[in-house]
């Protein structure tokens, strides 16, 4: 385990968890690797080098952030009334949850994106006073229009990228699905944003899209989540902006590095949601590759790693690859090396020793397995596939059973009967209220971390 430290600084340390031990002919190297930083949070302070800082922030204090928050105002805002006065209630709890200093604005979003405040392309500084003028102008806030995602999107990254500052986030918030642009549109601007600044996504109510809220979070590396009465969106908001305000780093790369011969088969994280990053990987140099992150708080990651090696005799041993914590330098230097790990092949004879599944390893794979036979269950059930949403979302019983997960059990059990939780016997149930299922299929990929 190595890590890196500055005063002030959050410290970041990669651990790998692994058994490193293969028989005559193992080819497959299978590692978790945790990734923790601490000392950051919302009061911590970010010495680090201009790496990561904008040039006003002062040691000791939290670096700087910039926030645009965009509320659907489309026309099926006013259905019920009470959905646009909670959409109004929770971007005002947002504004207040803002340390001073930070730049915002506000987007409302139809078939077009307008600015709310401050207005004319500009971000605010966040005090009491643009804190009260931005609330004034939420009064404004009326429904009516279409839905046309991509644009609040490209809007917010046109007033993000005004912002020096290292850390730049979105929350977006929309009850209805994309009918004003085509899926293409949506996917172009997320190309466009990604990389650029992270947003969190939110559905409210049950005539939203979940693949596109969810696909919007995985693109910018956020979360996603369904609140399904309007009533319960104030504290969603100030629970985001409070996480949001708690980014200290930002766009920290995972690198890995293999040897000659060596394939990378995939990189995934998996806690606390199961995320595939194969295909984001940027080129870095000879044999190595970043794979993006994010922006990092106070917190603690769980990434999937594995690789093919080449075939080798028994008692050698090789470095399968080597797992870095990058932090770019805005001005085009040298990066920085936060932290670094190794994954190892041994090949041994000793069969107990290369049989053995480590249990982290175990315990990620089975979680992966259970965010997609849900989805393949959820979607068999749309389609009036019976036999095959049973067998999916038995086998997914069984999973979130066998680890733990319990939060996605009881988010199973309101899709299913369940006969028996150890052999995934269930039958599907005749009726299921609509944010029941939509909760399941939107909260699928969260994961419970292995007990260590």
């Amino acid at each position: 385990m190595a890590n890196f430290s500055k005063s002030n600084a959050p410290q970041f340390s990669v651990e790998v968890y692994q058994n490193e031990y293969l028989p005559e002919g193992g080819r497959e190297v299978n590692a978790i690797v945790t990734v923790t930083s601490t000392g950051g949070g919302t009061v911590g302070g970010a010495a680090l080098t201009g790496a990561a800082l904008s040039p006003s922030a002062v040691p000791g204090q939290a670096p700087g952030a910039a926030v645009v928050i965009m509320v659907d105002c489309s026309g099926s805002m006013d259905y019920p009334p009470t959905k646009m006065r909670n959409a109004r209630d929770a971007t005002a709890a947002a504004i207040d949850t803002l340390r001073d200093g930070v730049t915002f604005a506000v987007v409302a979003g139809t078939h077009q994106a307008k600015e709310v405040y401050p207005g004319d392309g500009r971000l605010a500084t966040a005090d009491a006073r643009t804190r009260a003028e931005a609330k004034e102008a939420l009064r404004k806030l009326s429904a009516g229009g279409g839905t046309a995602i991509g644009t609040w999107l490209r809007l917010a990254d046109r007033l993000l990228n005004s912002a020096d500052t290292p850390i730049r986030h979105g929350i977006l918030l929309t009850d209805g699905r994309n009918e004003h642009e085509s899926p293409a549109d949506l996917k172009a601007a997320l190309d466009a944003c990604a990389g650029r600044f992270t947003c969190d996504a939110r559905g409210v109510g049950t005539d939203w899209e979940v693949k596109e809220v969810t696909q919007i979070a995985s693109a910018l590396l956020g979360t996603a989540d369904i609140v399904a009465d309007p009533s319960g969106l104030a504290a969603d908001f100030t629970r985001m902006m409070e996480d949001a305000m708690g980014k200290e780093v930002a766009d920290v790369a995972l690198r890995l590095w293999t040897p000659v011969g060596v394939e990378i088969k995939f990189v995934k994280q998996v806690a606390p949601t199961v995320e595939e990053l194969t295909g984001r990987r940027t080129e870095a140099g000879p044999r190595a590759g970043d794979y993006p992150t994010g922006s990092w708080g106070d917190e603690s990651r769980d990434y999937h790693v594995c690789v093919q090696v080449p075939e080798a005799g028994i008692g050698q041993e090789m470095l399968a690859a080597r797992v870095s914590l990058i932090l770019p330098d805005p001005a085009g230097g040298t990066p920085q090396t936060l932290s670094q790990g190794l994954v190892r092949a041994v090949w041994t004879e000793d069969m107990a020793a290369s049989t053995a599944i480590n249990p982290q390893v175990a315990h990620y794979t089975g979680q992966a397995e259970l965010a997609q036979v849900i989805q393949q269950g959820l979607d068999a059930r749309k389609s009036g596939d019976i036999d095959g949403a049973t067998a999916k979302l038995g086998r997914a019983v069984q999973l979130a059973a066998a680890s733990g997960n319990a939060d996605t059990a009881k988010l199973l059990a309101k899709v299913v009967d369940v006969v028996d939780e150890a052999t995934g016997t269930v039958r599907l149930k005749a009726k299921v209220a609509e944010a029941d299922e939509m909760t399941l299929e939107t909260r699928s990929t969260k994961t419970v971390r292995v007990k260590k």
